[in-house]
Protein backbone atom coordinates (compact mmCIF):
# COMPACT_ATOMS: atom_id res chain seq x y z
CA UNK A 1 0.00 0.00 0.00
CA UNK A 2 1.52 3.43 -1.04
CA UNK A 3 -0.07 6.83 -0.04
CA UNK A 4 1.26 10.46 -0.27
CA UNK A 5 0.81 12.91 2.76
CA UNK A 6 0.19 15.05 2.44
CA UNK A 7 -1.90 15.37 -1.25
CA UNK A 8 1.31 16.60 -3.42
CA UNK A 9 1.73 20.14 -3.18
CA UNK A 10 4.33 22.37 -4.84
CA UNK A 11 7.27 23.36 -2.86
CA UNK A 12 6.53 20.40 -0.02
CA UNK A 13 8.55 17.73 0.30
CA UNK A 14 6.19 14.48 -0.13
CA UNK A 15 6.32 12.00 2.64
CA UNK A 16 5.40 9.03 1.13
CA UNK A 17 4.17 5.54 2.55
CA UNK A 18 5.04 2.28 1.76
CA UNK A 19 3.17 -0.69 4.15
CA UNK A 20 4.88 0.50 7.78
CA UNK A 21 6.97 2.78 6.22
CA UNK A 22 6.78 6.39 5.72
CA UNK A 23 9.66 7.73 3.13
CA UNK A 24 10.78 11.27 2.73
CA UNK A 25 13.36 12.20 -0.36
CA UNK A 26 14.94 15.84 0.37
CA UNK A 27 15.08 17.00 -3.37
CA UNK A 28 17.68 19.55 -2.33
CA UNK A 29 18.37 21.98 0.25
CA UNK A 30 15.85 22.92 2.62
CA UNK A 31 14.85 26.70 3.78
CA UNK A 32 13.81 26.85 7.27
CA UNK A 33 9.95 27.29 6.12
CA UNK A 34 10.12 23.87 4.33
CA UNK A 35 12.17 22.07 7.16
CA UNK A 36 9.35 23.03 9.67
CA UNK A 37 6.81 21.94 7.16
CA UNK A 38 8.46 18.90 6.32
CA UNK A 39 8.59 18.23 10.42
CA UNK A 40 4.85 18.81 10.76
CA UNK A 41 4.15 16.57 7.45
CA UNK A 42 6.11 13.50 9.35
CA UNK A 43 4.63 14.14 12.41
CA UNK A 44 0.75 14.08 10.95
CA UNK A 45 1.94 11.12 8.67
CA UNK A 46 2.66 8.75 11.30
CA UNK A 47 -0.29 9.63 13.33
CA UNK A 48 -2.35 8.81 10.04
CA UNK A 49 -0.87 6.11 8.94
CA UNK A 50 0.75 4.39 12.20
CA UNK A 51 3.79 4.11 10.38
CA UNK A 52 6.53 2.17 12.31
CA UNK A 53 9.75 3.64 10.63
CA UNK A 54 10.36 7.18 8.73
CA UNK A 55 13.37 6.65 6.27
CA UNK A 56 14.43 10.31 5.13
CA UNK A 57 16.84 10.21 2.33
CA UNK A 58 18.89 13.29 2.18
CA UNK A 59 21.71 12.35 -0.65
CA UNK A 60 20.79 15.29 -2.30
CA UNK A 61 21.18 17.60 0.37
CA UNK A 62 24.63 19.60 -0.19
CA UNK A 63 24.34 22.29 2.61
CA UNK A 64 23.21 21.34 6.33
CA UNK A 65 22.84 24.13 9.42
CA UNK A 66 22.29 23.77 12.87
CA UNK A 67 18.43 24.69 11.96
CA UNK A 68 18.34 21.46 10.02
CA UNK A 69 20.39 19.26 12.14
CA UNK A 70 17.39 20.51 14.88
CA UNK A 71 14.69 19.77 12.69
CA UNK A 72 15.81 16.70 12.05
CA UNK A 73 16.33 15.52 15.45
CA UNK A 74 12.88 16.77 16.39
CA UNK A 75 11.33 14.58 13.94
CA UNK A 76 13.17 11.68 15.09
CA UNK A 77 11.72 12.77 18.84
CA UNK A 78 8.47 13.36 17.72
CA UNK A 79 8.59 9.71 15.70
CA UNK A 80 9.83 7.81 18.81
CA UNK A 81 6.71 9.24 20.68
CA UNK A 82 4.84 7.93 18.57
CA UNK A 83 6.05 5.00 18.52
CA UNK A 84 8.74 4.99 15.16
CA UNK A 85 11.82 4.34 14.38
CA UNK A 86 13.80 7.22 12.18
CA UNK A 87 16.64 6.46 9.86
CA UNK A 88 18.36 9.09 8.17
CA UNK A 89 19.88 8.04 4.82
CA UNK A 90 22.35 9.04 2.26
CA UNK A 91 24.54 11.90 4.15
CA UNK A 92 27.53 13.31 2.50
CA UNK A 93 30.44 12.96 4.00
CA UNK A 94 30.49 17.27 4.00
CA UNK A 95 27.01 17.20 5.41
CA UNK A 96 28.55 14.93 8.07
CA UNK A 97 31.63 16.91 8.44
CA UNK A 98 29.20 20.00 9.07
CA UNK A 99 27.27 18.06 11.55
CA UNK A 100 30.15 17.08 13.81
CA UNK A 101 31.63 20.81 13.27
CA UNK A 102 28.53 22.45 14.62
CA UNK A 103 28.19 20.12 17.89
CA UNK A 104 24.97 19.06 16.42
CA UNK A 105 23.80 15.74 18.94
CA UNK A 106 21.32 14.22 16.99
CA UNK A 107 19.44 11.35 19.61
CA UNK A 108 16.80 9.32 18.12
CA UNK A 109 18.72 9.24 14.50
CA UNK A 110 19.81 6.45 13.11
CA UNK A 111 21.67 6.63 9.85
CA UNK A 112 22.43 4.22 6.87
CA UNK A 113 24.63 4.95 3.95
CA UNK A 114 21.67 4.38 1.55
CA UNK A 115 17.70 4.43 1.43
CA UNK A 116 17.91 0.32 0.60
CA UNK A 117 20.12 -0.11 3.72
CA UNK A 118 17.88 2.14 6.02
CA UNK A 119 14.96 -0.28 4.47
CA UNK A 120 16.50 -3.25 6.09
CA UNK A 121 17.10 -1.13 9.44
CA UNK A 122 13.42 -0.64 9.93
CA UNK A 123 11.39 -3.62 8.69
CA UNK A 124 14.03 -5.72 10.37
CA UNK A 125 14.59 -3.89 13.81
CA UNK A 126 11.19 -3.07 14.09
CA UNK A 127 10.54 -0.48 16.76
CA UNK A 128 11.93 -1.16 20.13
CA UNK A 129 11.44 1.43 22.86
CA UNK A 130 14.90 3.24 23.82
CA UNK A 131 15.48 5.41 26.77
CA UNK A 132 12.68 7.19 28.83
CA UNK A 133 15.06 9.44 30.18
CA UNK A 134 18.50 9.43 30.83
CA UNK A 135 19.66 6.30 31.77
CA UNK A 136 16.78 4.71 32.47
CA UNK A 137 15.05 1.89 30.17
CA UNK A 138 11.54 1.17 30.03
CA UNK A 139 10.78 -2.30 30.83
Amino acid sequence: MSDTYPSPVPGRVPVRRLDDVLLVAVQGDLHDGAAQQLQQDVVAAIAHSGATGVIIDIAEVDVVDSFLGRVLAEIAANAELLAAETVVSGMRPAVAITLVELGMDLPGLRTALNTERAMELVTTNRYRPRAVGRGQERP
